[in-house]
């Protein structure tokens, strides 16, 4: 076993002490968005084996067979997903992922055409897809898919009544294309119109965000009220009138969704653990002053309305409690331990690692003992460890001090 030491990255967007809450350490001062646990090349969690500090990559390129196992090797040649713990302190930008397949196209194409790794106006970092999903730890506010076009339309109609001139001749044009009876037309189309740059939708944010603030009965519809709150953060952003296109979705401590290639979605607030496949491709629709290549963009969205994507967990034989999204990369195990009552019963509430080779394993309150094999790590609230393949089989027991709460991550089992 690895204990590890992460990055935090220190995006505009994060919060300034959600995450320093929740690990019980002191606040950096600046905006704490997110933290990496993994082996991405650009912020590895670093390791330290009685010696000078490793990236997590290279401790695993060293012994690829070992530390992820023969067939996680085979099927990834590297570890396959990217925890994080993310704090949304104001919304990220609205955003697609593309397919495995469009990764890999885009990111040839890219540097066929000589585009340096760094260029800001790039759309594929590597070569992979970038499924994903959030588990939330507090209250957590996102958008994630298209609505119904009928849905949407209802909202532009309502904004339009009670706008006049040119901006209600706006919400009508938006009207007209949901009303296309081909679904993907109405939305890629309304898509479109929104993002191709020309004024008329550009000027309608801020008469849509005065009209919500005007009008309480607008306000009444969630999607409404959301929109004073982005626009607070991105004035005029076109992103503002796009996030009406999509599901408001507001979950619970404890909820999770995932979110795969094509679906449009945004994380608007909150703090959560993120778990994704091991890529930094994204590209972006609005609420950012990055990047944003529309036609692109377009080209990877599936236009399709969605119902919310909730991933329910699954309470195993062994008592795991697993969340396991729709893709190969990765699965979630939440652990909650209960304090020691009575010293000899120290081992009646231990619960096995889920793990299908390697493993990262985050404690978040109290303190959970890890222990294979080859030996035992306790764990208090905020360590981080990873554990090898060879490592197997690991277990979350309790500690004689404290009840213990963690979350591991591991890839699915390997077909």
């Amino acid at each position: 076993m690895y204990r590890l030491t992460n990055t935090i990255r220190d995006y505009a967007w994060g919060s300034t002490g959600a995450i320093a809450g929740l690990l019980g350490t002191a606040p950096s001062g600046r905006p704490e968005a997110e933290m990496w646990l993994g082996a991405h090349p650009s912020a590895p969690s670093l390791t330290s084996d009685g010696g000078e500090a490793t990236g997590l990559d290279r401790l695993i390129a060293v012994d690829p067979q070992g530390l992820l196992g023969p067939e996680v090797a085979q099927a990834y040649g590297q570890l396959p997903f990217l925890m994080k713990l993310l704090a949304a302190g104001k919304p990220l930008s609205i955003q697609v992922h593309p397919s495995a397949q469009q990764a890999a196209a885009g990111f040839e194409a890219e540097n066929a055409a000589g585009l340096p790794a760094d260029a800001p106006h790039r759309n594929y970092r590597d070569g992979s897809h970038k499924p994903e999903m959030i588990y939330a730890l507090s209250d957590f506010a996102a958008l994630s898919g298209f609505r119904s076009p009928a849905e949407t339309a209802v909202l532009f109609r309502s904004l339009g009544a009670v706008l006049d001139g040119p901006n209600a001749a706006t919400c009508a044009r938006i009207v007209e294309l949901l009303s296309n009876p081909v679904e993907a037309e109405a939305l890629g189309s309304t898509c479109a119109y929104l993002l191709g740059g020309t004024p008329e939708p550009g000027n309608l944010v801020a008469a849509a965000v005065a009209a919500v603030k005007a009008h309480p009965a607008l306000a009444e519809h969630v999607s409404l009220a959301e929109l004073p709150r982005i626009n607070e953060h991105y004035p005029n952003d076109i992103g503002v009138l796009v996030s009406l296109l999509l599901n408001l979705v507001v979950l619970a401590p404890g909820q999770a969704i995932y979110l795969d290639a094509g679906n449009v979605h945004a994380y608007l607030r909150g703090l959560g653990v993120e778990v994704m496949a091991n890529s930094d491709n994204v590209l972006r629709g609005g609420l950012t002053p990055k990047h944003i290549d529309v036609p692109e963009l377009l080209r990877i969205t599936r236009f399709e309305a969605r119902g919310v994507p909730l991933l329910e967990p699954e309470t195993t034989t062994y008592g795991q409690q697993v969340f396991t999204p729709p893709f190969a990369e990765f699965q979630l195990q939440h652990i909650e331990l209960d304090a020691v009552a009575d010293s000899a019963d120290m081992g009646g509430g231990d619960v096995p690692v889920a793990a299908n080779g390697p493993v990262i394993v985050l404690c978040v309150s109290g303190e959970v003992l890890i222990d294979t094999p080859r030996g035992d790590e306790l764990l208090r609230r905020g360590d981080s460890l990873f554990i090898g393949a060879n490592e197997a089989p690991a277990m979350a027991r309790r500690s004689a001090n404290s009840a213990g709460r963690a979350f591991a991550v591991t890839p699915q089992p390997v077909p």
